[in-house]
């Protein structure tokens, strides 16, 4: 049943039709809880609070299936706004983005121009700008560009995921660029010829590539709230004398606030992946695909009252 609901959701989080009309009807079915507001300075004022807890966050304007290039450079547009507020506000936060975002499917030249104004935007205001990967389709192209882009910016870092057959050698193939990673599952229903269908050898994968990135000496985030790799990270720490300033646990909005507090408590740098923005149905989707305790939160939410 488990698996079926996450396939729903999935199927649910690419549909074209749905996110338009959701981003019209506005904040619904639990958005609310994992989606920080609909513009920047609303996400500011929780990043600030966060901040004052000890936090850190990335604050990503979300953003799906942009079709025209108008509509890409006004992403890139809300990116250097969202930069220049975390600079004005002296804030605690790095940006997180997705190339769809910014053009990534109807041109290269498009793409790349918005993401040099990003960069520049992020280094002239000493701001980190995380690439998301994105669906398999994409990651060639995104590797691509951030290898690119990574020759002339040292403030942008980007993600790999833990359930492709390929990541070892991805990951490998970055070392050279001394790259800050975030390590994550994967989000996205893939097919069998590419990514590991069984949880458990994902999880396998998963420890094999943060152990592999924290021996090679590259910052490393680990994105997960499943208590056996949070565990597991920590051991590394121990047997292999490995900093705290090494490595920071990331989490999403909303999800976990008890396990995120314990984590910074200890000591460890707690990063809150913050989403803001209208465009939020395909993100919320595959939130409640990931854990079946988020559908449970959503539908109490809905028929409460």
């Amino acid at each position: 049943m488990e698996q079926i609901m996450r396939n729903f959701f999935l199927f649910l989080s690419n549909n074209k039709t749905l996110t338009k009309v959701a981003k019209k009807y506005g904040f619904r079915f639990g958005a609310s809880r994992f989606v920080a507001g609909v513009n920047i300075q609303e996400a500011a004022q929780k990043i600030k609070a966060l901040n004052e807890k000890g936090f850190v966050v990335t604050v990503d304007h979300l953003g799906e299936f942009i079709d025209s290039e108008s509509e890409a450079k006004q992403s890139a547009e809300e990116c250097v706004k969202a930069i220049e507020v975390i600079a004005k506000e002296g804030l605690q936060s790095e940006l997180s983005l997705k190339l769809t975002s910014l053009g990534l499917d109807i041109s290269h030249e498009l793409v790349m121009d918005n993401m040099h104004k990003i960069l520049q935007a992020g280094k002239e205001n000493d701001v980190i700008v995380t690439i998301d990967m994105e669906d398999y389709a994409r990651l060639e192209k995104t590797l691509h560009i951030f290898t690119s882009l990574k020759q002339e910016y040292d403030n942008v870092g980007t993600v790999l995921q833990a359930y492709l057959y390929r990541v070892e050698e991805d990951l490998e193939a970055l070392n050279p660029y001394n790259p800050y990673l975030r390590l994550v599952k994967g989000a996205y229903k893939e097919s069998e010829k590419v990514a590991f269908p069984n949880k458990s050898d994902v999880d396998k994968n998963y420890k094999k590539i943060i152990k592999q990135n924290l021996l090679n000496g590259n910052y490393t985030a680990v994105a997960t709230h499943d208590d056996e790799i949070i565990t597991y990270t920590k051991e590394l720490e121990q047997t292999y004398q490995i900093s705290k300033e090494q490595f920071e646990f990331q989490m999403l909005y909303g999800i976990r606030l008890e396990l995120q507090k314990q984590l910074l408590k200890e000591g460890y740098k707690v990063r809150v992946y913050m989403p803001y923005g209208d465009d939020w149905f395909g993100y919320n989707m595959r939130r409640l695909a990931e854990r079946p305790a988020n559908v449970a939160f959503v539908l109490k939410g809905i028929f409460k009252k």
